[in-house]
């Protein structure tokens, strides 16, 4: 997948505000060493110095463009290329931080149990993930994929991301390994100007990416014109144009 910083950033203030949620949740006190793992353009990044200002962070995230705009935004801070199945950093680490990006990783099992393994004594692994694969925003990305004359070149995109397990598999799973676990489900709602068109935006930042991509110029219009109209169905214009975008996310902080 291609990811544009400048793209995501159109919507910081929404996309931050969950990673801000997180952090306040993190019981760790003492923080001399932590891990922005999908550190995006540094905006969670930005969180975890603001908040442990003499621990030592690092990020590490699989896109250039996202790396290039993490560095250039916290340019003392340790920035590292690279996928979080991959990342092999022992530690052991009093904090691995991840806004939004494990939904986008298979084999939750096998990735969780890996991470809290190199948390300290007391440490926390904190992440949050979109639990909207089933919202309108994604049904209508499919539905988009499923009608269009190039619907073959779409088939893997559907297939991008799958729906997230359930509150009780994450719980039974991380018990054994942590002291505590703190789970919850929150839903927002962000106010969006410019109706379905500021949909098409925020998500063209992160879900639709796998639908843009195999497609040309030409066969992404025509896409996003038929994704519009099923966004249409959905989501209804406010008396001020605006329209209420819902977004479920599952928060997960466990504790060694």
């Amino acid at each position: 997948m291609t990811w544009s910083s400048q793209q995501y950033l159109k919507f910081e203030d929404e996309r931050t505000r969950p990673a801000h949620d997180l952090l306040q949740a993190v019981p760790t006190l003492r923080v001399t060493c932590a891990a922005d793992l999908g550190c995006g353009p540094g905006n969670s990044t930005e969180l975890l110095v603001e908040h442990y200002p003499d621990a030592t962070v690092v990020g590490i995230d699989n896109s250039p463009d996202m790396i290039e705009a993490a560095q250039k935004r916290l340019p003392y801070i340790k920035f590292r290329l690279g996928s979080i199945e991959e990342w092999n950093e022992p530690g052991p680490w009093d904090l691995l931080f991840a806004n939004a990006v494990f939904q986008w990783i298979g084999h939750h099992d096998i990735l969780l149990k890996r991470l809290t393994e190199r948390l300290a004594q007391g440490g926390s692994l904190a992440f949050q993930m979109p639990d909207n694969v089933n919202e309108p925003t994604h049904v209508a990305m499919r539905e988009a994929a499923r009608a269009a004359p190039f619907a073959a070149k779409l088939r893997k995109a559907a297939k991008a991301r799958k729906a997230l397990e359930g509150v009780d598999w994450y719980y039974t799973l991380l018990k054994p390994l942590v002291s505590h676990v703190d789970i919850w489900k929150t839903t927002y709602y962000h106010p969006l100007a410019g109706g379905v068109d500021a949909i098409v935006e925020w998500v063209r930042g992160t879900g639709l990416i796998p639908f843009l991509k195999p497609l040309s110029e030409e066969e992404q219009a025509v896409y996003l014109a038929a994704y519009r109209e099923e966004l249409a169905k959905a989501y209804k214009p406010l008396d001020d144009g605006a329209v209420i975008l819902p977004f479920p996310r599952l928060f997960v902080v466990a504790t060694r």
